[in-house]
């Protein structure tokens, strides 16, 4: 059983390697918030002394901890331990973003930021299973975690399906929610599609992100208990302080 203390010999005499015996120990000290959340670790040579081991095997184990995103390197500076990210599972569920943050206890605001309807365009009319021209609404939100700017989403849903919906009941709101209370639709299920792109100049600033910075942008089409599709989205989600949960059975 790994000892809660960083300093000590690691078994030379173990089949793991040293390198992992390191990054289990590190991973340990993380775990048990010894080393907290921007943290700074020990210097390689810090390390090299206290364990000793090779620079390779020292630099094999801070490597196997950046990719698995418990810590992240500084240029010049070192290695720091990541702050903790919430698992979201919104883009493998039929929860919306919303009622995925709530349990986290994080202080979550909704901005609606455009809200008009119009007609439908070939692509969301093959989306939403409706015909080219049937009115829609669109809905243009920004969502904040903790004041953070966090998720621009673009939404378009059938009019018809929806006739008294209004700005004024989303803001701060779950549109899930709203939908389930005052339109009796529950989703079902959905598909979507993620990629990384970079916004431009006039997301990113919504985003306060700076130039050429990346995200992930979602795209999804839900449906309700009857198979209809009710939403169609696009939305632009700034990742870094999050990630995302998909579980497979």
């Amino acid at each position: 059983m790994p000892t809660r203390s960083m300093n000590g010999a690691l078994d030379r005499d173990a089949d793991e390697p040293l390198w992992q015996q390191l990054a289990r120990r590190l991973r340990s000290e993380i775990d048990d918030g010894v080393l907290r959340p921007d943290q700074a670790l020990p210097s390689e040579s810090e390390l090299i002394d206290r364990y000793g081991v090779s620079r390779t095997v020292v630099r094999e184990a801070l490597g196997e901890l950046v990719r698995g995103g418990l810590i992240y390197k500084v240029r010049a500076r070192g290695s720091f331990v990541s702050p903790q990210r919430p698992e979201l599972k919104f883009v493998g569920a039929v929860t919306g973003s919303s009622d995925d943050l709530a349990p986290t206890g994080r202080h979550i605001s909704t901005r609606v930021l455009d809200f008009s309807t119009g007609e439908a365009d070939e692509r969301e009319a093959e989306h939403l299973k409706i015909d080219v021209g049937d009115p829609v609404v669109r809905l243009r939100r920004l969502r904040s975690v903790d004041e953070t700017p966090w998720l621009l989403v673009q939404t378009v849903l059938p009019a018809e399906r929806f006739p008294t919906l209004s700005p004024t009941q989303l803001e701060n709101a779950s549109l899930y929610a709203l939908l389930r209370r005052r339109f009796g639709v529950e989703p079902s299920g959905a598909d979507r599609w993620i990629s990384a792109v970079i916004p431009d100049r006039a997301d990113a600033e919504l985003l306060e992100l700076a130039p050429g910075k990346p995200v992930l942008a979602i795209e999804s089409v839900a449906w309700d208990a009857d198979g209809v599709p009710f939403e169609l989205y696009h939305a632009l989600h700034r990742s870094e302080e999050s990630r995302f949960y998909v579980g497979i059975r």
